[in-house]
């Protein structure tokens, strides 16, 4: 068949969205363009709900109007997810039939000409519309079919809420001073905490390049350069265990300052965060945020990024129980070989013992063993004062009288005891039973609900000690420098256990939302950092020497931070998951269903790389 002789379609142009018509345009004559969603047929006439992301709007073929036999004929054919383009006029719809749940309802379109632009096979799960509930569908199939996901309602709405933010954020940026620079993808593997994801170079056989876990040391040599204010949305990418809230490959708001320190450059963050909750969600957020010390967050809550929405604070019962004859609290409180020992920390339930079974305190008992706890304690108070406990024939008069005077402790209390002699063990485990316990009585308010409780934590440790490796690493990143206060023990390798670092967390909910630090600028406290973190000169060389020699070259004091984009917009869509808020998210295991990647690759591919695999494939 001859190009001339083809059907072509008339128009694939349309005039109006299929969310724009409303009663104003009563008589237009319009031409839409979409999807449809439903189609219903009446007999005589037949009715569809044609959809895109704009809205819908619900067109009528009628025989009865004139051009409208051809279109009412064509109608009988579509199905649900067709592709059409069709003609008519605007008019209100008969009396009684208005969908208040349609900024379109008043209206419809009486069709005079109609195109099938796009048949459809019937999907694997049906599309609802937006005033639909959502059906219950295997997340496996909807992964395998994400461009027919994508047209769910909710999901657009999370990309639209997505994009928008990052419009407010470049926006507020940009009448800041801060430029927007795109740095590399392909770049040098530098430890930065996680594993790199590696690519083989074909032109340097042998040599590797990676991509950017973050992109930390560029932004600094940004601002060795005088770039002063730099941002970018940078994608990002580590080889990680997966969960529902971390992904291979993810987004961050990245931003870096010159001559700054916090109280210069918080204002210019908060106002970009109450900006974004207050054009999106419509919602004032005071200003500035709480401060709170790394210390106070674990001491309180056992966390760094603090849900400090409800109560059930911890409490160091470490003091009552500093002569106990419980061994288990006397292995806590025991020195190790470094000179510290570890603590004895509760909290509290009012009120709610009778609502914890046996099998529920298993529960928790078994979360606190994935962070490494030996065990959780309980203590249940029965309606005489006397406490019910497996250990409770362990304490003495004196340690009951104490322990019931510092927790309050009332007819109905139930208290949850976790004892180690690493102090970072009990604050993981209890932090987490806190919260675990907080969910279960219904004290933390599920996502998109509630105020947002904003916080600053700040002075975290500069360095943490494994016992294993006898070795310090950097808590943060190696470029992070000292508090002020701190430096010169820094300088000289005093009191490392005590050195806080100039670093600061901005937490949402008990979410970090946000990480950043003033960082080194000084070449030999640079090298001091790696040398401490046993780095030998040559390593240091070898993997940063690009950057120290950058360094030599007049570098301003400067700092930064680095927002989630994911996590950011899975808050402000008040959903869980990031997976909600990302377009073609990928599975725990790191695969992506729809296009079956990663996948294997041609051999010729492979020698090209210079690259054999030792391994066998899967079966």
């Amino acid at each position: 068949m001859s190009i001339s002789a083809q059907k072509s379609p008339k128009r694939t142009v349309r005039t109006h969205t299929c969310g724009q018509l409303r009663a104003s345009d009563l008589g237009a004559e319009v031409q839409l363009c979409g999807w449809i969603a439903k189609r219903r047929d009446h007999g005589g006439l037949v009715f569809a709900d044609l959809r895109d992301r704009y809205g819908l709007t619900q067109v009528v073929f009628d025989p009865a109007l004139a051009g409208g036999a051809i279109a009412h004929e064509t109608a009988g054919r579509l199905r649900s997810e067709f592709v059409i383009w069709c003609k008519g006029k605007v008019r209100r719809r008969p009396e009684g039939m208005t969908n208040t749940k349609l900024s379109t309802g008043e209206i419809e379109v009486a069709c005079t000409e109609l195109e099938i632009l796009s048949e459809a096979k019937t999907p694997p799960f049906e599309i609802p519309l937006a005033s639909e509930p959502e059906m219950e569908v295997a997340e496996t199939l909807r992964l395998k079919y994400r461009y027919l996901d994508l047209r769910r309602p909710f999901l657009q709405r999370n990309l639209l809420i997505r994009h928008r933010m990052l419009s407010i954020v470049r926006n507020h940026l940009d009448r800041n001073q801060f430029v927007e620079v795109e740095t590399p993808i392909l770049y040098k593997s530098t430890p930065e905490g996680a594993r790199d994801f590696i690519v083989p170079s074909r032109l340097n056989p042998g040599t590797f390049y990676a991509l950017p876990q973050s992109p930390q040391t560029l932004k600094q040599l940004l601002m060795v350069s005088g770039m002063d204010r730099y941002y970018q949305i940078a994608r990002c990418f580590r080889d990680e265990d997966l969960r529902a809230d971390r992904q291979p490959e993810f987004s961050q708001i990245d931003i870096e300052q010159s001559f700054l320190d916090e109280e210069a450059f918080f204002p210019i963050l908060e106002e970009m965060i109450a900006k974004l909750w207050k054009e999106i969600l419509d919602q004032d957020v005071p200003r500035p945020f709480p401060r709170m010390k790394y210390s106070e967050a674990m001491s309180r809550f056992g966390s760094d990024k603090p849900d400090v929405r409800f109560g059930l604070e911890l409490q160091d019962l470490s003091d009552i129980f500093a002569g106990s004859s419980f061994q288990v609290f006397q292995n806590a409180l025991t020195q190790n070989a470094r000179g510290r020992k570890g603590s004895i920390r509760a909290i509290a339930v009012p009120g709610q013992a009778e609502k914890f079974s046996r099998k529920d305190l298993d529960d928790l008992t078994a979360q606190a063993a994935s962070y490494g706890s030996k065990g959780l304690l309980w203590i249940k108070v029965q309606a005489g004062g006397e406490l019910q406990s497996p250990a409770a024939k362990f304490f003495s008069e004196a340690e009951k009288a104490s322990l019931k005077e510092r927790l309050q402790l009332q007819p109905g209390h139930l208290v949850l005891i976790i004892a180690d002699a690493r102090d970072k063990v009990v604050f993981d485990a209890l932090g987490a039973v806190r919260l675990a316990v907080g969910g279960r009585l219904g004290l933390i308010p599920k996502p998109g609900e509630g105020r947002p409780a904003f916080l600053w934590v700040m002075n975290f440790p500069l360095l943490e000690f494994d016992d294993k490796e006898n070795r310090y690493y950097a808590c943060h990143h190696p470029f992070t420098s000292p508090r002020p206060e701190f430096f010169e023990d820094f300088v000289h390798g005093r009191n490392l256990d005590r050195i806080e670092a100039s670093a600061y967390d901005m937490v949402l909910n008990g979410v970090e939302i946000g990480g950043g630090s003033l960082r080194i600028y000084r070449p030999d406290v640079q090298a001091a950092m790696f040398k401490l973190l046993g780095l030998t000169p040559e390593e240091a060389k070898e993997k940063f020497g690009f950057f120290l020699e950058a360094l030599q070259y007049g570098t301003p004091p400067h700092g930064g931070i680095a927002f989630g984009v994911d996590r950011l917009a899975a808050l402000l869509c008040g959903v869980g998951p990031i997976r909600d808020v990302m377009a073609f998210p990928k599975t725990q295991k790191g695969s992506c269903l729809m296009s079956d990647s990663p996948s294997h690759v041609s051999p010729d591919q492979l020698a090209e790389l210079g690259i054999s695999i030792a391994q066998a494939r899967p079966s």
